[in-house]
């Protein structure tokens, strides 16, 4: 991505006498509409397209493509792709993140790699460390989703929201089947399926305990040994 373009040269002088720095102007691409707060940095091959919106003091890292997105203050992206998303102060995103249409990052957020967000909520102060889908959801503040966790939103001909309160930890590849509801201060088990509402203070688990069969490897080998 070379950027030969004369008026976004001339876009980019601009930002840069306003206090915006770009570490490599010739490979980044600026709609005309699009806006950048003074101590912002810009890196390489990025995009910033209609009518996104960067607050101060924020750095768009490397592979970010950003389209009618909203960027608070002092703010981290890398590798990150959003459309007509709004993002708080003090989020860090990515790297390999997708922000979907009408996703709301409250401030303070964390949103690691390969999540995808879309049409949610997200409370201030959540966590979103790894490989989650979190789909027509209101999450609450202080949230603490694990590894794998996803909202399970469509049933083949509907979307369903799921709601969760604030201070709920999500265990390990836990699978909320919406329409469902858990409520301030709820703990998820890893690996449960959740579809029933979890009230304040419980701990839901949803999955089948764990059988150790003594003595069947050696049996196992020994049925296919002949």
């Amino acid at each position: 991505m070379i950027n030969k373009n004369g008026d976004m040269a001339a876009r980019i002088r601009a930002f840069e006498d306003a206090g915006v720095q770009f570490v490599d102007a010739s490979n980044v691409y600026i709609d005309k509409n699009v806006r950048i707060g003074a101590g912002s940095v810009v890196y390489p091959n990025v995009m910033l397209e209609g009518y996104t919106d960067i607050g101060r003091n924020t750095v768009i890292h490397f592979g970010c493509v950003l389209t009618d997105t909203r960027v608070g203050d002092d703010c981290y992206l890398r590798y990150v792709t959003s459309d007509k998303a709004v993002i708080g102060n003090g989020v860090t995103v990515g790297p390999y993140v997708n922000l979907r249409p009408n996703t709301v990052i409250s401030d303070k957020c964390k949103i690691g790699d390969f999540v995808e967000v879309k049409n949610s909520n997200i409370g201030t102060g959540t966590k979103l460390p790894h490989l989650s889908y979190i789909g027509d959801s209101d999450v609450g503040e202080r949230v603490n989703f694990g590894c794998g966790a996803v909202c399970v939103n469509y049933d083949g001909y509907n979307k369903h929201r799921c709601t969760i309160g604030n201070d709920v930890f999500i265990g390990c590849n836990t699978n909320l089947v919406a329409p469902v509801r858990l409520e301030n201060d709820t703990y998820t088990a890893a690996g449960s399926t959740i579809t029933k509402d979890v009230y304040e203070g419980e701990l839901a688990v949803a999955r089948a305990r764990q059988t150790n069969i003594h003595g069947w490897v050696q049996k196992h080998r020994m049925r296919n040994s002949k």
